[in-house]
């Protein structure tokens, strides 16, 4: 199997020329269980982070982060590309971008102001017209309950047939981790009184009251949903935003309002419907489902692991094929946490944590029977082979040396 890898260069203090290439195996299979290669640079490029495929063309989409911009790169040869028009501006630390179905627009997602962008797609590939979603507002700006932050819809959770009261879910947690883990499990049941507006606290971890940074909006991810809306993540506000795109761009159709000081990053639409969204500060999977009257609603959350460290952060969440497990990179203890998807795909439960192999794993990638992971500080990406009976990624199998890998994106075949 052939891979682009998304890297860091030098004005992102990174050691990689571009977009790269790896060889895992042989160039032609479908499998990635063979000795990783890296083969060298596909296309010149500044910091191109995050890559998108488009659906139907030989087009590479590049969030160039600390250029602020998206570029496309059409594929001209086996390991080759050339620039597709100018990149477009997005803004401030573009780190993502996401492809609709259809290849006519592509929405990016901006670290840095929180800027949620949609581009038109020409015929060819070829981005332009950027348009700006509105801005985010800061739901916990003023006096909040944080109960009714992490409220559960009542419909939706009897349609689930599920409990999904996060309070009752930490006691659990809690109580199977032991005493020695027990603090790392969110209190969500340790709350008791809301925070007074302006005192900034943080609502997670042991319950005590800790001042936390001035809360900026940071944008970080999008999915397109299977009614053609879109679903993005706003790291700094705690939100899950649905857009309706119009002909002029995007329409902001509602938001769902996660725990406070969360940071949801990343999301997996699963086979189900069901959408779940790793957070990286709180290191949990929240899920989400729509109702009847199209709004999406939580249904509840989870540690991704009773082990994980307070100085994790999360990274990528992936799933495995068939939607049984999905997977959790955390970089501090540069794990990979395990977890099962239950029901139909309304509940999740940790199943094990396990050695990434890498340092910084900020990225990762199932492909059939192996998780693929890239290590963005230790230069490189290993392949994982998962167990077919628990879904747990087992010992290092393949390493292959890398310069700053931030992205993993199989080349179309």
């Amino acid at each position: 199997m052939r891979l682009w890898l998304g890297a860091y260069t030098a004005d992102s203090d990174g050691r990689a020329s571009g977009i790269g290439t790896m060889v895992a195996g042989s160039a032609d299979t479908g499998s990635a269980a063979g000795a990783l290669s890296f083969t060298g640079t596909a296309m010149t490029a500044d910091s191109p982070s995050w890559l998108a495929q488009h659906p139907a063309l030989d087009v590479v989409y590049a969030s160039l982060e600390a250029a602020e911009t998206v570029a496309a790169f059409v594929r001209t040869g086996e390991s080759t590309f050339a620039a597709l028009g100018s990149p477009v501006t997005a803004g401030a630390a573009v780190c993502h971008v996401a492809v609709a179905p259809d290849g006519r627009s592509l929405v990016a997602s901006c670290w840095g102001d929180g800027r949620v962008v949609r581009m038109a797609l020409d015929a060819a590939g070829r981005p332009s017209s950027p348009v700006l979603g509105a801005a985010a507002a800061d739901p916990f700006a003023g006096p909040v309950d944080p109960f009714a932050s992490v409220a559960v819809d009542p419909a939706s959770a009897r349609d689930s047939g599920m409990e999904s009261e996060l309070a009752a879910a930490a006691r659990s947690l809690r109580a199977a981790a032991g005493d020695e883990f027990a603090h790392l499990v969110p209190g969500y049941d340790e709350l008791a009184d809301p925070p007074a507006a302006g005192s900034g606290v943080l609502l997670f971890g042991s319950g005590e009251e800790d001042a936390v940074p001035e809360r900026i909006s940071r944008a970080h991810s999008a999915v397109f949903l299977s009614d053609g809306r879109i679903a993005t993540t706003d790291l700094g506000f705690d939100l899950v935003r649905v857009w309706r795109p119009t002909s002029t761009g995007l329409r902001l159709d509602h938001e769902v309002v996660l725990p406070l000081g969360t940071g949801p990053r990343h999301m997996v639409l699963h086979p189900s419907g069901h959408l779940h969204v790793v957070t990286e500060y709180s290191c949990e999977v929240f899920t989400l489902a729509p109702g009847r009257d199209g709004r999406w609603r939580l249904l509840g959350g989870v540690a991704v692991s009773p082990f994980a460290a307070a100085d994790d952060s999360a990274a990528e969440l992936a799933r495995s094929r068939d939607g049984d497990y999905l997977y959790a990179g955390l970089r501090g203890t540069n794990t990979i946490a395990t977890l099962r998807v239950r029901g139909a795909g309304e509940r999740v439960e940790p199943v094990g944590l396990a050695d990434s192999g890498v340092d910084w794993p900020r990225h990762h990638l199932v492909v059939r029977d192996t998780l693929l992971v890239a290590g963005q500080r230790s230069d490189d990406v290993v392949s994982l082979t998962l167990d077919a009976r628990t879904g747990v990624p087992g010992a290092v199998r393949h390493r292959g040396e890398a310069p700053s890998p931030t992205c993993l994106l199989p080349a179309r075949s």
